[in-house]
């Protein structure tokens, strides 16, 4: 295939990630539900496709820090059976790496100092990512302090940015940007106490162009509405909706800011 065929190729998998870029030129807010197979029920997946489609949530993510049933694969084709929504990938690992999904976020986690996280991790997915048609969208993935340790500061190994280091986030944010990273996702990890700090939202919105994600502790439509008013292009639910699917349509609603 010659250099050409294989950039025009690579655009046309882009669909998603062009997607989210114009929804963000139109400031048009985006909600993305987190689907954890380790803890939702294929009952409870089909349960919150259903109620997803129809409040018109944007995008599913799927993965978490640690799957230990091997429902990742059921969960997908639910997912894809019961509803039209894309679905994306948020690896824990490179066991995660799913073909029947349509995306994976390519996540660097750049707020730590682990190299596996940063760069080995994907220099051994990348051959494999290559044979499927997964859209694959490189993300800069930032960890921080929600008040108390998360399964994904423990399992990769790294320390967060501190609640109030927003100068720390802003220039890690503008690094991700700067080595070329697609989007930045800010998370306050699973079960987070407390989401994600508004001053930090607004400080790196303010200094990067990529869209901006926002995901950990975000429990209620009155909190998504905040995050999206700071400037979070979108926001990942996952735990409250795992015990509340029928918060979906308000935090579909708190998109109308």
């Amino acid at each position: 295939m010659c250099i050409f065929a294989k950039i025009y190729e690579d655009l046309l998998k882009m669909k998603i990630y062009q997607n989210i870029l114009s929804s963000k030129a139109k400031e048009k807010k985006l909600l993305c539900i987190l689907i954890d197979p380790d803890k939702s029920s294929v009952r409870t997946v089909e349960k919150i496709a259903v109620m997803a489609e129809d409040a018109g949530v944007d995008y599913f993510f799927i993965g978490g820090s640690l799957i230990t049933n091997d429902t990742m694969k059921k969960c997908i084709s639910v997912m894809k059976e019961t509803s039209a929504i894309p679905v994306i990938i948020f690896p824990g690992n490179t066991m995660q790496i799913n073909p029947d999904a349509d995306a994976i976020l390519f996540l660097s986690l750049i707020s730590g100092r682990n190299a596996e996280m940063l760069i080995g991790k994907h220099v051994i997915a990348a051959p494999y990512l290559r044979r499927t048609s997964l859209e694959i969208i490189p993300t800069g993935y930032i960890l921080v302090d929600s008040g108390h340790p998360t399964a994904a500061s423990y399992m990769s190994n790294t320390l967060p940015i501190p609640y109030y280091k927003d100068d720390i986030a802003v220039c890690t944010a503008m690094a991700g940007e700067m080595l070329g990273l697609k989007m930045i996702y800010i998370d306050a990890g699973s079960g987070a106490g407390k989401p994600v700090s508004i001053s930090m939202i607004e400080q790196v919105k303010k200094n990067i162009s990529v869209p901006l994600i926002i995901g950990g502790g975000i429990d209620s439509p009155v909190k998504a509405k905040k995050i999206y008013q700071a400037g979070a292009d979108m926001i990942v639910v996952g735990n409250a909706v795992e015990k509340d699917p029928a918060l979906i349509p308000q935090l579909a609603h708190a998109r109308n800011i």
